[in-house]
């Protein structure tokens, strides 16, 4: 008997071999042989407490910081979407928010209660989840330096919660225990006047519209930056800004954005960024490292 005739219930949504190319941004990848979009926290422990623990999982949010490979992503993939997990309230000059609350959300509503230092969420895309995974940020700032505290299921459906400086968090990283699927997470703030929040936003919102190619299917920086220098730079000066391969190419606008320009495969987008980071290591002697996740099989 196969691990998929064996999972209990659900409350929320289970497909199986259900495409993932229209969950993310590149609009590229295979199917996952499960996808799970449990109804709350309870309907979500409840799953990963009954599936094999052979069985992979993977957390994936609106898609934003991911290649989805051609061959699909092996076990269950969890997306947790709708209101359960998207809530946002503001608690004693803090802000409590959902692992799937738009980070722009997330800044727009401690705008609004004039608590100032999320307004750098205007300019993350993607969600909570990933932000706690990945130490997001932009323009100065990051995850490390707001977040109080949050809490995720682990692989057993037991929930745990961690201070933020339980997490090890550095550029880009987190050592958080594997395997975590995050569920909420609190934040601090300082009090400011609403006005003046939004008017940072805003000035965010003008920088990123005018040095990223938001409207294209991206997603978001690819590599890290090595330090001391600027990724961008890096592939610029290698000569990539623009070039076409297979309908994919790195942005004329910003070259550390790769896009996929209509019909590419995750297959030409991440040959495209292995071909770059061969390049640049030949010319420049400088290992870029992704910052975009690529998940499945080939």
């Amino acid at each position: 008997m196969s691990w998929r005739d064996s999972l209990p219930p659900v409350r929320g949504k289970l497909i199986f071999d259900a495409p993932l190319a229209p969950y993310t941004w590149f609009r590229v990848g295979g199917p996952a042989d499960a996808l799970f979009l449990p109804a709350d926290a309870d309907d979500l422990a409840s799953l990963l407490a009954a599936l094999p623990a052979e069985v992979p999982v993977t957390a994936l949010g609106v898609g934003s910081n991911v290649i989805i490979r051609d061959g699909g992503v092996e076990g269950v993939v969890v997306r947790l979407a709708g209101r359960a997990f998207a809530d946002i309230r503001i608690e004693a000059g803090a802000l409590a928010a959902g692992a799937g609350a738009l980070d722009s959300a997330v800044a727009r509503a401690a705008a609004e209660a004039g608590l100032a230092g999320l307004e750098f969420y205007s300019g993350v895309p993607g969600t909570i989840g990933g932000a706690l995974t990945m130490n997001a940020g932009c323009y100065g700032r990051e995850t490390k330096d707001v977040l109080v505290s949050a809490t995720a299921c682990d692989r057993t459906g037991a929930r745990r919660t961690f201070a933020s400086t339980k997490l090890g968090y550095g550029y880009r990283h987190s050592a958080a225990p594997p395997g975590l699927i995050w569920l909420s997470a609190t934040f601090r703030g300082a009090p400011d006047d609403p006005a003046a929040i939004k008017a940072r936003m805003a000035e965010i919102t003008e920088r990123r519209e005018a040095s990223q190619p938001i409207r294209e299917k991206t997603g978001g920086s690819t590599f890290r930056n090595p330090p001391g220098r600027s990724a961008w730079e890096l592939v610029d000066a290698a000569g990539w800004r623009g070039r076409l391969v297979g309908g994919a190419m790195f942005s004329p606008l910003h070259a550390n954005f790769l896009i996929n320009t209509g019909e590419a495969a995750a297959a030409d987008l991440e040959g495209l960024g292995e071909a770059v980071r061969a390049d640049v290591k030949a010319k420049f002697g400088v290992e870029l490292e992704w910052e975009i996740k690529r998940i499945g099989r080939p």
